[in-house]
């Protein structure tokens, strides 16, 4: 195998990044020295052949760019673009040919999304030219990723704090905001998280900002800097769900017209968010299971493996150790996902966060319509404090938004604009009898309002659970879950 370096004959301060190392797969040997020569001034250049020595050291080297011919000793470039790029998704890929086959272009630019196509012969000035902007691009937008990410995180902080209540100060864990004692204890506990890479399971109502709790995560990690993704599992079949995480080759099923760089590989280094986990098929739990175990990563219809560095973040609204027992989730699965555990509490739980995220929510949305705002009234946060949110953040959410829309610019938020559903439960409150002390705990009967609220819902809206569901500030999804957990009829308009 020939593989021959080139290092950068510059030298870089201690406080500086390291030279960046361009990969040259050519096979002309004199065009591929001549090129190294000028580019070794300011890169680390490695030289290879074939394909297969290309591959071998995406294993063992992290290359910036690769420069690739459209033909190779064993293979096509455009072919070894897209296996590079399921071992180094963050690479440069430079494919370079005479660009007299129109299909060429097609195939770089969708099979293995080059960065620029070269024609031949290469100029050493111009390659070198092309190549110190192209690095310049992916650095600032790097950079712009994370700037915008700190941006948007301080802007909402000050927010938070200008909104805040002496007596109780503010918290942040990047966007989630709270002055609660259980957030604070939850989110310490994901700071130490962060600095692991372990999987970590989060479990929490719908709406209780899993999904902001698991960004929060990878922003605190060593892996901030690369790429955050999420899927949803929910509703996904199960071969679709497959080709998303894994990737698939053309033609691995009907419709796969072109291949697919899946999840898994596209974020090497980085994290991956699986959303209602618990949806998954079984098969494909499987596969998740071998990807935890090995980091191994095979497309639908491939018979090559490559590996990937990710850490999974998995989310549930549904206990996983219960469906373990009902025998709809693989335990070893379980036990692999819960490398870390972390339970969010419903907001009914914490009602000390009501008014710090309703004003932030109010404050923000008055931005975005162009209203000035004028805070809520005391009576209105009063209700808002005794309804039980059982679609947690996210209804709060949604009942502020509602409630700015319609309030005029420069008039604080009443009580008279909050919603039906909040304000006839306030008034339905003092005629229902007080819990009793024995007879029921504490989520015996937070559970029977919530079974109730539901079904109010659902006959208001004559069993709609499109509509009744975004009442409640819940998706879709959730309130289906609801509805099975609680084993409400919905024949009940």
């Amino acid at each position: 195998m020939r593989i021959l370096h080139f290092h950068a004959e510059v030298r870089m301060e201690a406080s500086q990044r390291a030279v960046p190392a361009i990969l040259l797969a050519l096979t002309d040997e004199q065009e591929a020295r001549n090129l190294s020569w000028a580019l070794s001034i300011h890169y680390e250049c490695i030289i290879v052949s074939s394909g297969a020595e290309a591959l071998r050291l995406a294993g063992t080297h992290h290359v910036d760019a690769i420069i690739c011919d459209a033909q190779l000793e064993d293979m096509s470039g455009t072919q070894c673009l897209f296996d590079f790029r399921t071992r180094q998704p963050t690479a440069i890929r430079f494919l370079c040919g005479l660009g007299t086959d129109s299909s060429e272009f097609a195939d770089a630019l969708h099979v293995a999304a080059v960065y620029e196509y070269l024609r031949k012969p290469l100029f050493p000035e111009l390659v070198a030219l092309r190549l110190k902007r192209a690095l310049e691009y992916h650095e600032i937008s790097r950079e712009h990723r994370q700037l915008t990410h700190d941006l948007s995180r301080q802007l909402k902080s000050k927010a938070a704090d200008a909104d805040s209540n002496p007596n109780q100060p503010p918290h942040q864990f990047d966007e989630l905001f709270f002055c609660s004692q259980a957030m604070n204890k939850i989110c310490n506990l994901a700071k130490h998280a962060a600095t692991t890479d372990l999987p970590i399971l989060i479990y929490g109502e719908t709406g209780t900002g899993k999904e902001l709790l698991a960004r929060g995560i990878h922003y605190h990690s060593h892996r901030r800097e690369q790429i955050f993704l999420a899927q949803n599992c929910g509703g996904v079949p199960a071969e679709l769900l497959q080709s998303e995480l894994f990737g698939h080759r053309r033609g691995a099923y009907t419709g796969a017209l072109s291949d697919r760089l899946g999840l898994f590989s596209a974020a090497d280094g980085g994290t991956v968010l699986l959303d209602e986990i618990e949806d998954m098929s079984v098969s494909l739990q499987a596969n998740l299971l071998r990807f935890l175990q090995s980091g191994e990563v095979k497309p639908l219809g491939s018979d090559k493996t490559h590996y990937s560095d990710v850490r999974i973040i998995a989310v549930t609204n549904v206990p996983l150790d219960q469906l373990v027992e009902q025998g709809n989730f693989r335990q070893d699965l379980y036990y692999r996902l819960k490398g870390l555990e972390i339970s969010i509490p419903p907001l009914r739980e914490r009602p000390e966060d009501i008014r710090l995220l309703a004003e932030h929510f109010a404050r923000q949305f008055s931005m975005g319509l162009g209203k000035s705002y004028a805070g809520i009234d005391h009576e209105a946060l009063n209700i808002l404090r005794q309804y039980p949110f059982p679609g947690n953040v996210r209804e709060l959410e949604n009942e502020i938004r509602r409630t700015v829309a319609l309030a005029p610019s420069g008039q604080p938020i009443t009580a008279d604009r909050l919603s039906d559903t909040i304000i006839n439960y306030r008034r339905k409150e003092p005629e229902q009898p007080a819990p009793a002390t024995e007879g029921g705990t504490l989520k015996e009967h937070t559970e029977s309002l919530e079974r109730g609220m539901v079904i109010s819902a659902l006959k208001r809206f004559h069993g709609n659970q499109s509509r009744a569901a975004e009442a409640l500030g819940l998706s879709r999804v959730g309130l289906a879950n609801k509805i099975k957990r609680y084993a409400i009829d919905i024949e009940i308009a």
